[in-house]
């Protein structure tokens, strides 16, 4: 039976599934991934720790289930997007840190440029806004932080997103690639012409030697020796929309969330590029044979990075216990959270938010707090609902993944608040299994994605309570709590630095 291995880096892990070819795991190696907080609103990490942990849990998945190099059909590479990596072309040695999706330094930056009228364009080009969270204001600063720009320019610097940065290291240096979903997260590449644009290099100042070829999803892309013998990696796929590949969700119309550090609702779409009229994103679902498909999105920075930090609190022991303590929350107590640790994602995006905590009294519990926690995932998603039916999308049901799916509480608060049948599969692994699909449909073992995605198969349903009162109620103290922290840490009118 063939074997597939998905490599899935993401936020706060790197991890290895081995898959085979009715979607079961055979084997799961991880590693947890430091986070560096170098100053508030920054989150870094250490690419050669990403690569030195990718290759030790590759090597853990096989040995746990005694398979060789030869056994593997091929490797998937699945990331977290728009986290960008700088390194020297000869050693591979990276130009400091990586800079992570969540991080905010280049806010200001992005507030100029929208301030110089150039987020129209951008978004007709990219379909993406002018925020912090896409790679290339992110670049740039790494670019002119480290004072390279006549090095990178002289073309002796690569950069990427962690799925270039990964195939360059395991290829020992061979490839440099990404996919279409992958320089779609970048504000560099153009979904019309499908390639780099020049006028966007141009205003990020990025000079076009050294970004990668974008390919098809999946595709012989490289090979990796570092599991003894040669092994091809035949899939890159952006984490969600890997995930919406794991999830079947290949069809228009269709919907996932994922709940990982944060959320990410998906809903697939067609040949066109989507336009929001509503700050959602449109963005490539997949790329193969070098066509397109297309995809609306919103992005929330913050979900299971919220669970931690109520661990980190000591408020949980544990983040499996969040739904159990939610549960015996007393609903007249009116707690509202707002985590924008990062700021808010769609459709406010506003990187100068701020989290918060509204309606605490002396009877607020560790219940109340957990239980306004979950209630604050489930009513970020309802926004990207409503945004979506704005823009004439409607979603009929949802599919669910990620860490925090096996919460039944958070399920069941997300169908009553929006209103839509909520569906967990019995894999969860959803991006892992994307990748692995990707790889397979790439190496003939399966006619096409779509027959792949009928391994999906539906564990539980959570559907809306008829509550309609109280689901006004609940949202319309959420937009409330919402407005309170809008633009919190943007400096005052007026005031000097360190003042605001």
């Amino acid at each position: 039976m063939a074997l597939l291995l998905a490599l899935d880096q993401g936020t706060t892990s790197t991890r290895a599934i081995i898959f085979d070819e009715l979607g079961a795991i055979r084997a799961l190696a991880a590693r947890p991934l430091a986070q560096h907080f170098p100053a508030p609103g920054w989150v870094e990490h250490d690419a050669d720790e990403i690569h030195a942990a990718a290759v030790a849990v590759m090597r853990e998945a096989c040995a746990a289930c005694g398979a060789t190099a030869g056994d593997l059909t091929a490797i998937g590479i699945t990331n977290q997007r728009e986290t960008v990596v700088l390194w020297e072309r000869a050693s591979g040695r990276p130009i400091g840190r990586a800079i992570v999706w969540q991080d905010r330094r280049t806010a200001a930056r992005c507030d100029g440029l929208r301030a110089a009228g150039h987020e129209a364009a951008v978004q007709q080009a990219t379909g993406l806004l002018l925020d912090p969270y896409f790679s290339a204001t992110k670049l740039e600063w790494l670019i002119d932080h480290h004072g390279v720009r006549d090095r990178a320019e002289r073309g002796e610097l690569l950069a990427g997103t962690i799925d270039t940065f990964l195939l360059w290291r395991l290829s020992g240096g061979q490839a440099h690639r990404t996919d279409a979903t992958n320089a779609s997260r970048t504000l560099l590449y153009d979904l019309i012409s499908r390639r780099w644009d020049a006028r966007l290099l141009e205003l990020f100042r990025i000079p076009a030697c050294v970004l990668p070829e974008v390919c098809d999803s999946g595709a012989l892309h490289g090979q990796t020796t570092v599991l003894g013998s040669a092994v091809p990696i035949a899939a890159m796929v952006g984490d969600q929309q890997a995930a919406a590949i794991g999830q079947g969700c290949l069809q228009p119309g269709m919907a996932k969330a994922t709940f990982g550090t944060g959320c990410f609702l998906m809903v697939r779409g067609g040949a066109s590029v989507p336009r929001s009229r509503n700050r959602l994103l449109g963005t490539v679902a997949l790329q193969e044979r070098g066509v397109p498909t297309y995809a609306l999105e919103g992005s929330i920075f913050n979900a299971g990075s919220v669970i931690e930090w109520l661990c980190g609190l000591n408020l949980l022991r544990d983040p499996a216990a969040s739904g159990a303590l939610a549960a015996q929350a007393d609903p007249e107590h009116g707690i509202t959270m707002v985590p924008a640790f990062t700021g808010l994602g769609a459709p406010h995006w506003d990187p100068h938010a701020r989290g918060a905590i509204l309606g605490l009294s002396r009877a607020t519990s560790a219940a109340d707090i957990v239980q306004a926690a979950l209630a604050a995932l489930a009513c970020q998603v309802c926004d990207l609902f409503t945004a979506m039916r704005a823009d004439g999308v409607a979603v009929r049901s949802l599919r669910v993944d990620g860490g925090m799916a096996g919460n039944d509480q958070l399920l069941q608060l997300l169908a009553d608040l929006s209103g839509i049948p909520v569906e967990r599969p019995t894999m969860v692994e959803s991006t892992a299994l994307g990748a692995a699909l990707v790889a397979g449909t790439t190496m003939g073992i399966f006619p096409s994605l779509l027959d792949a995605s009928r391994l999906w198969r539906l564990q539980r349903r959570f559907t809306p309570a008829p509550d309609e009162a109280g689901r006004a109620r609940r949202l319309a103290d959420w937009s409330r709590a919402v407005a309170v922290v809008r633009g919190f840490a943007q400096p005052l009118a007026g005031a000097a630095p360190g003042q605001g």
